[in-house]
């Protein structure tokens, strides 16, 4: 009886639209829909090709291969990460994108894909040395990202100045519209070297902060197969490699979730 009552709230809940995305129905529609960012280099940007490039996009590729389904790419942004998730716009992100507590309570986390962090960044000659120092420096950050909220709770009082996209973000610092930039370090090395003018270098670290896919909550066949793959492409040095074509160095000890 327990059976028949949960198989017809699953008809139900499919009847009424309900968004799932767990194993069965990705291979089932022979589709995953991925979120990347194109305005996160090296991770996610469009190349000369006028096509999607960077290392999320290529590993996004790799999974819809092992999946044996096609990828669809939706291009996002970091504030609609989210949203675009819960309101099954898309299966699944991989946007270099942070976990958090309060992130982890809207959606669930694979374990970490690489090791990066983030920092407050600025000219050589803004002197600060931390959260204390900051002052009234404007922070040029995008909106709801792991380092706006860090930098919030490291320093309430700091006066950042908050964009929708990290490319507005990027361009507010290096215009001069704000005096630092809070972000991730590979973002700073690129950015870096393409603007040597502005002599940008790291202030202070703010946190660690390995990327993750992010799938909803109860898409529990879909997370374990992730972490499986993601162990698989660490042991036959896929994982190193992309470390090395996309980020210039190898990848290094990365955390397990």
């Amino acid at each position: 009886m327990k059976q028949l009552f949960a198989a017809a709230l699953l008809l139900l809940g499919l009847a009424s639209g309900y968004a799932r995305a767990d194993m069965p129905q990705i291979l089932d529609k022979g589709v995953i829909r991925i979120g990347t960012q194109m305005d996160n280099p090296p991770f996610g940007y469009i190349g000369p090709d006028g096509k999607p490039a960077g290392f999320d996009v290529e590993l996004g590729q790799m999974i819809g291969k092992a999946l044996g389904v096609k990828v669809e790419l939706e291009q996002i942004i970091g504030a609609n990460r989210i949203p675009y998730l819960l309101t099954n716009k898309i299966d699944l992100v991989i946007s270099a994108m942070g976990a958090t507590p309060e992130r982890a309570v809207q959606v669930m986390f694979t374990t970490p894909y690489a090791a990066l962090y983030l920092g407050v960044y600025g000219p050589k000659d803004t002197a600060v040395t931390g959260p204390d120092s900051l002052g009234s420096l404007k922070i040029a950050a995008t909106k709801g990202t792991t380092q706006d909220l860090t930098l919030t709770q490291l320093a309430p009082r700091a006066n950042i100045v908050r964009f929708e996209d990290d490319t507005t973000s990027n361009t507010a610092y290096l215009s001069g519209q704000t005096d630092l930039w809070a972000t991730l370090n590979t973002i700073a090395i690129e950015l870096s070297r393409k603007n040597p003018q502005r002599a940008t270098e790291l202030k202070f670290k703010l946190r660690n902060s390995p990327a993750h896919m992010a799938m909803r909550q109860g898409d529990f066949q879909l997370l374990r197969w992730l972490d499986t793959f993601i162990f698989f492409i660490k042991g036959n040095g896929e994982l190193d490699r992309l470390h090395k074509t996309w980020l210039g160095e190898s990848m290094g000890d990365i955390p397990v979730l």
